[in-house]
């Protein structure tokens, strides 16, 4: 059965740290590396897309403590753990959806989304990216860290099969349940430099987890 979104991360809040560390490969460089990636100056200010616990957050803040970071997540249980691990940081938590949530004109240094954005469609991400492209300040960028379908046909198979089992189970569109979709990543960079992106280019991968810069 499918699960909505919010409620399939909250149900899995206490052991979600674990699961990403040990089960999904490479995990232990990939977070570290994203952060890397981000504004290494103090003050700096960043909006990370579906920020659950704050996997990535842990290397940032220990590179730059100072940085103002807004979170957003569909998951209260998720905030929740990242606001008691960080009591002390500039951290405003949001929960709500971030195709939904405004993001404001020329706010952010940096955004970032790490292990979130494998559940939409091409079509979905374009006006979210234009949302995020607008809310970067003069010279930000987008970090994204995430896992792509190896080819067009793994890409369709698995969004037909979200197809299937959302009309099996009668569930309307425009509601979000998890079921990873993963887009390929030339049809990622499309989405991007659809949006209004002019550079976008691959920063590293570690099998099918790719870290991508859009500026």
């Amino acid at each position: 059965m499918l699960e909505k979104m919010g409620a399939f991360f909250d149900a899995r809040t206490d052991g979600y740290e674990e699961h990403q560390m040990t089960t999904i490969e490479s995990a232990e460089e990939f977070y570290p590396f994203t952060a890397g990636c981000l504004p290494n100056f103090p003050d700096a200010s960043v909006l990370d897309l579906g920020c659950g616990t704050g996997l990535e957050l842990d290397h940032y803040f220990a590179m730059v403590p100072s940085a103002h970071v807004t979170g957003i997540d569909l998951s209260a249980g998720m905030l929740k753990t990242l606001r008691e691990k960080y009591p002390d940081k500039s951290l405003d938590l949001i929960c709500a959806s971030y195709f939904e949530q405004p993001f404001g004109t020329d706010r952010y240094d940096a955004v970032i989304s790490v292990e979130s954005l494998h559940h939409f469609t091409k079509e979905e991400k374009i006006p979210l990216y234009k949302k995020v492209r607008e809310a970067l300040k003069e010279n930000g960028y987008f970090i994204l860290t995430d896992y792509f379908a190896s080819f067009d046909e793994e890409e369709q198979f698995h969004r037909a099969e979200l197809i299937r089992l959302k009309k099996e189970q009668n569930i309307p569109e425009g509601e979000f349940y998890h079921y990873d979709t993963p887009l390929t990543v030339p049809h990622e960079k499309e989405a991007l430099l659809e949006a209004g992106f002019s550079k976008v280019e691959i920063l590293r991968n570690w099998g099918h987890t790719y870290t991508i810069k859009a500026s």
